[in-house]
């Protein structure tokens, strides 16, 4: 099959779950190009991007954002693309139909693009509802006439509604072939939001197991315990809360460290709390790290905390993917009551889920965590055996395929597959 990725970023460090679906369908022999509005502007990239030379495989199709540039320079992609292409690049300036896509000139822009390019794919996999639409609207201009599937995440059926309006998505229900989304509560929102029930298949984010090597956590005498957070500093991380609550646990306890993997609009607001708080000798902001550097300090780590909530602005977590990280390495996890982490975490078993913006239960459940260390190891390896079947990327690519193919094939016996994938 040939099969091409819409995403909005990429490279991107905190989208390993889409590199691990690009790679993993590569390796299965099929022929994958990534279609990107441009990359993150970092310095590190994962080592998989070099390894399967995915930037030459990469069409970036961003407008100038200088808006006097972007229009000086369109007048050169008028006089060698429209002529070759005059339909094309005229659909994609109708105002009437595509509003500020049009008049931004960011759809005749990735038109431009793309135009040159051999777009004659299979599948469409569109991640994040906004990207789907998007490439309905490829689609309907004429780049390119394959089947569509949209992964819906969270944040795009949650925060990005209230804020463009519930009817978003109405063309991309109307026209999309095929919906995954990665948890009950992510599709149960999305069929609020119009989206047909009948084709949407539940299809969780996966990790590639063998990076992720199950550790035996233990701790020995006035050894410190590390624990530990990964996310973006953004207000749906409830990083807050976490803070507050080690801050209490760690008037009983003074061999404590907390690690925060990440960065984002909240640093200042965060510096300064942990500044009120007395505890900036304890707990640790390390920005953003690569993947082999996340993985050692998964291994040193001992407890691992992500007390997510809902923000003000309705965003919310889709699957909360570091959950599944952390379990498969062993470590018991503490976390909340949020959208989709319910169906990633086996409470009472490989961590505990407490309600959201509750400072106190989770400063009980850490204190109980921290008081017994015995309990560890076997939340431990229930943690890593419920990854290993449920969110194994091996395992999900190859149902990934299924459904692909499941979706061409729908003259075979892969109908019937199809109707049972829905139903899962």
């Amino acid at each position: 099959m040939k099969i091409a990725f819409i995403v909005s970023k990429f490279p991107c460090l905190s989208e390993t779950f889409i590199l691990n679906q690009i790679t993993g369908l590569i390796d299965r022999g099929h022929e994958v190009d990534i279609i990107a509005e441009g990359g993150d502007n970092i310095s590190k990239i994962q080592s998989e991007v070099e390894k399967y030379n995915l930037i030459d495989r990469t069409y970036y199709i961003g407008k100038p954002e200088n808006i006097f540039y972007r229009i000086l320079k369109i007048f050169p992609l008028i006089f060698t693309k429209f002529i070759r292409h005059p339909i094309i690049l005229f659909k994609s300036l109708n105002i009437i139909r595509y509003r500020s896509k049009a008049y931004s000139l960011a759809l005749f822009y990735a038109a431009a693009n793309l135009l040159d390019k051999k777009l004659d794919y299979d599948i469409i996999h569109c991640h994040f509802g906004p990207n789907g639409v998007r490439g309905i609207i490829f689609k309907e201009i004429g780049l390119f006439q394959a089947k569509i599937i949209t992964t819906f995440h969270g944040y795009d059926v949650n925060q990005y509604p209230r804020r463009f309006g519930k009817d978003i998505y109405n063309k991309l229900f109307e026209e999309g072939d095929l919906y995954t989304i990665n948890s009950r509560f992510t599709g149960e929102k999305a069929i609020s939001l119009g989206c047909p029930k009948e084709k949407i298949i539940r299809h969780p984010v996966g990790l590639e197991l063998s990076d992720f090597y199950f550790q035996k956590r233990e701790v020995n005498p006035n050894q410190l315990i590390k624990i530990i957070t990964v996310g973006r500093l953004v207000e749906k991380k409830g990083i807050e809360y976490s803070i507050r609550a080690f801050a209490k646990v760690l008037d009983r306890y003074n061999n404590l460290e907390y690690q925060i993997i990440g960065d984002g609009i909240l640093r200042a607001e965060i510096e300064t709390l942990i500044a009120e708080l007395g505890v900036s000798n304890k707990v640790k902001l390390l920005g953003f790290k690569t993947h082999d550097e996340l993985q050692q300090l998964y291994a040193d780590a001992h407890i691992f905390i992500l007390s997510s909530v809902t923000s003000a602005d309705g965003d919310k977590e889709g699957q909360g993917l570091v959950l599944q990280e952390a379990q498969a390495m062993g470590l018991p996890v503490l976390s909340t009551l949020h959208n989709g982490i319910p169906d990633g975490v086996l409470d009472g078993e490989s961590g505990f889920l407490v309600p959201e913006r509750d400072v106190d239960a989770l400063a009980e459940k850490l204190n109980y965590l921290i008081e017994h260390p015995e309990l560890w190891s076997e939340m431990g390896k229930a943690g890593r055996a419920f990854v290993e079947e449920n969110f194994n990327i091996d395992k999900l690519n190859d149902r990934l395929v299924e459904i692909f193919q499941s979706l061409l094939h729908p003259e075979t016996d892969s109908k019937t597959a199809l109707k049972t994938l829905v139903k899962t």
